[in-house]
């Protein structure tokens, strides 16, 4: 008790100083900061005990249904795998990478290859599983019991994240750049996950770049399974955008490039580049229309600091959904090596119970599921 007691102080001192950023508002870091901290806290009270499975949705499934769910639940030793599904979701996000650092580049924002290579091993062996960010959103987890959910976010488009090569007059993968070492590490690793959220500049015509056209790019990564969102048309300060006309061309311009990149594909969510919102335009990067191109963004991204809450936690805003930063060549407070060892300690994150069609949790954090937002699933509690 008195390590746990000792575990949370920590956790407060360190979250009250360090673990957010000043370029989002009082209320997303209030947000994050207690989120981490209530979740550490419930540490202190123990682990909740092994009682009866109980319903707490009204699936029109009927009996059958919620019999046969409870079968399948019921599979698994609640005592050892421990199924939290409401607790929180890593969303990393991933700026450069590099084979080696040459004094140049922020080196807090700079991965180098050999080290992401590595991270895949560490975080399979961690039993995280890669999920897509729309199956997050959409409460739609369906990874192995005791396994841990994790959404990949890359900001920028840089080459280092991915690019086009030829060989023998086909255009493949750059096995240098993050997807061509994911790829890799799917071949062996194949329940892992190959998924992750590409936030891309169309106005800057150095993303992705590498041999291929821009849509040759788009499309690759779009037939992989990864997913395309909006980081505005050329990566401007939001803040220093003054007229609604300005904000239009940033979003929608975006969107209008990928509709001519890739006709029909609609990004559904986005990342502030900078971490910075507008305070007087902000509805302009949820939803409007540019010269016929419409556009709305069911998910904004936050810059820092801690992992995201459960999409069925009552404290999940879609709109502000914080990431972790991944850790660079200089590691700094709260990046996902922190955070990697801050979780570990404690039982805050998301852990499956291997079924998709339920949320189970600890009696004692059933308090923090919102009814609501659980879709017709069922609520087990143990």
């Amino acid at each position: 008790m008195r390590k746990n007691l000792t575990l949370l102080m920590v956790f407060i001192m360190i979250l009250s100083s360090g673990c957010t950023n000043n370029l989002y508002s009082s209320k997303e870091v209030n947000q994050s900061k207690n989120s981490a901290i209530d979740e550490v806290s419930n540490e202190t009270q123990g682990q909740a005990s092994t009682g009866a499975l109980t319903s707490g949705s009204s699936s029109k499934g009927g009996k059958a249904e919620a019999s046969a769910s409870s079968q399948k639940v019921n599979a698994i030793d609640y005592n050892t795998v421990k199924p939290n599904e409401c607790g929180q979701i890593m969303v990393v996000m991933f700026h450069n990478f590099i084979e080696e650092y040459q004094g140049k580049g922020d080196k807090a924002y700079t991965t180098t290859f050999s080290e992401f290579q590595k991270l895949l091993q560490d975080l399979y062996d961690r039993k995280y599983r890669l999920i897509s960010l729309t199956d997050m959103l959409n409460n739609n987890i369906d990874i192995p019991a005791g396994c841990i959910p994790m959404v990949f976010t890359f900001d920028d488009g840089t080459a280092g994240q991915f690019s086009l090569t030829e060989k023998a007059g086909k255009l493949v993968v750059n096995p240098r750049s993050a997807v061509g070492i994911m790829e890799e590490f799917n071949k062996t690793h194949p329940d892992f996950g190959l998924s992750g959220t590409f936030y891309v500049n169309l106005g800057v015509k150095t993303t992705f770049k590498g041999d291929g056209t821009m849509s040759e790019r788009l499309k690759y990564l779009i037939d992989k399974g990864f997913e395309i969102g909006n980081h505005t048309k050329t990566h401007v300060s939001l803040p220093e955008v003054k007229t609604s006309q300005k904000m239009l061309e940033e979003v929608g311009g975006n969107q209008k490039l990928m509709n001519e990149y890739v006709p029909g594909y609609v990004f559904n969510s986005f990342s502030l580049p900078f971490g910075s919102a507008s305070k007087n335009l902000k509805e302009y990067v949820i939803h409007g229309n540019y010269e016929g191109t419409e556009y709305r963004h069911s998910a904004v991204m936050l810059v820092g600091a801690n992992p995201a809450p459960s999409p069925v936690s009552v404290k999940f805003d879609p709109l502000a959904v914080p990431r972790v930063r991944a850790t660079g060549i200089t590691k700094v407070e709260c990046d996902l090596a922190w955070w990697l060892d801050a979780v570990s300690k404690g039982s805050s994150q998301y852990v499956s119970d291997g079924n998709a069609d339920t949320v189970a949790v600890p009696k004692s954090k059933k308090e923090n599921v919102d009814m609501a937002k659980l879709n017709g699933k069922q609520l087990i509690e143990y």
